[in-house]
């Protein structure tokens, strides 16, 4: 039985729920289509590329839900289609990210609203699911034994290949994977033993919060040697299609995100320089396979090794107005999405600081 099939087994044939030809007195007829296709349009200026990719993702479900349902015009829709299509998403996802698609489809029928593609009002008729901030908040983080087991590994092995530094400078900075992918060569200063983030959507490499996120952030000395080296001798020399000189490369050109992230799920997996704690043969383990890595339950993704050196910084004592500053994110998402420390371990931090004062 299709999806659809089974939904109209539990609610009425959406064409019968009403009649629908009353609800469009005084809309323009617009297919659901064309609509998310004018939203991403007005957000390209608003919002990050990431941000953008995901709304688009979201939206596209939504689609697939009217062209189900045979909703081919927006006006039609009712506050019954917005109550099956949440159902209709219940079924797939995890209520955390339910929440995520439906908060996308408020702001969408808002706009849809603004166009007379629909009712106005109708987004209040989105009804988002209760989830505690527990679960809302990812639980994977890389911890810090396995993280610096990771980094011996690569120093002794592959000293200043793109793996180490790109694992040095996400584990040692803790910031996004879009972040990474904006450095250039130049933005690397020895001298000052700092790398400077920019912003520049106009040669695609933005960064999430645009200007705000702009800093430049402190790397150590040795990992000053080590990106280096890594320039000097293992580094593409190669230039982007914009002309610039990205830091991590293929020989193609900047490191695509999907790249960096299958290089940190093999690097994380624990089999990759030891044992495996799942049983697997490590010569005929699917997850070994290039595009299966994510689905090894010991692998991280680059989140994760930016979630773990959060953590880490904080229990180490560094304030967290430090933190929020350096991996550019708010006090308010630092506790609820990044923080993993126990309560014992915030106290002991606290307890250090007083003695210390």
């Amino acid at each position: 039985m299709s999806k659809s099939d089974d939904r109209r087994s539990t609610f009425p044939d959406a064409k019968h729920d009403l009649d629908r030809g009353t609800m469009s007195g005084k809309l323009e007829p617009t297919t659901p289509a064309e609509a998310v296709e004018w939203y991403l349009t007005k957000r390209e200026t608003d919002v990050s590329e990431k941000t953008l990719q995901n709304h688009r993702y979201r939206l596209e479900q939504f689609v697939a839900f009217c062209t189900e349902f045979e909703i081919d015009n927006l006006n039609d829709l009712t506050g019954r289609d917005l109550y099956r299509y949440r159902t209709w998403q219940s079924d797939e996802v995890k209520p955390v990210t339910l929440k995520g698609y439906l908060q996308t489809l408020r702001v969408f029928l808002e706009f849809c609203a603004s166009i007379e593609a629909v009712e106005p009002g109708l987004r209040e008729r989105v009804k988002l699911p209760e989830v505690d901030a527990a679960d809302e908040a990812k639980e994977t983080h890389i911890e810090t034994g396995r993280a610096e087991d990771i980094l011996d590994h690569l120093e002794r092995f592959q000293y200043a290949s793109r793996d180490h530094v790109v694992m040095a400078i996400l584990w040692h900075t803790g910031i996004r994977l879009g972040s990474l992918r904006t450095f250039d060569v130049e933005d690397f200063d020895e001298d000052a033993q700092c790398l400077d983030l920019r912003h520049r959507p106009e040669t695609e490499t933005p960064l999430k919060n645009q200007q705000s996120a702009e800093r430049s952030i402190a790397i150590g000395p040795h990992y000053c040697d080590v990106i280096r080296d890594y320039i000097d001798h293992n580094r593409h020399d190669v230039t982007d299609d914009h002309g610039r000189h990205p830091l991590i490369t293929s020989n193609r050109g900047r490191l695509s995100s999907v790249s960096v992230r299958e290089n940190i799920y093999k690097l994380t997996q624990p089999c990759q320089f030891g044992d495996c704690p799942h049983d697997k043969d490590p010569s005929t383990c699917d997850w070994k396979q290039h595009g299966n890595r994510a689905g090894c339950p010991s692998s991280h993704s680059p989140h994760g090794i930016r979630r773990g050196s959060i953590t880490e910084h904080l229990r180490n004592g560094t304030p967290e107005e430090i933190v929020s500053d350096r991996a550019n994110v708010s006090s308010e998402v630092l506790d609820q999405h990044y923080d993993e420390r126990t309560e014992r371990e915030k106290m002991q931090v606290r307890r250090d600081f007083i003695e210390g004062l």
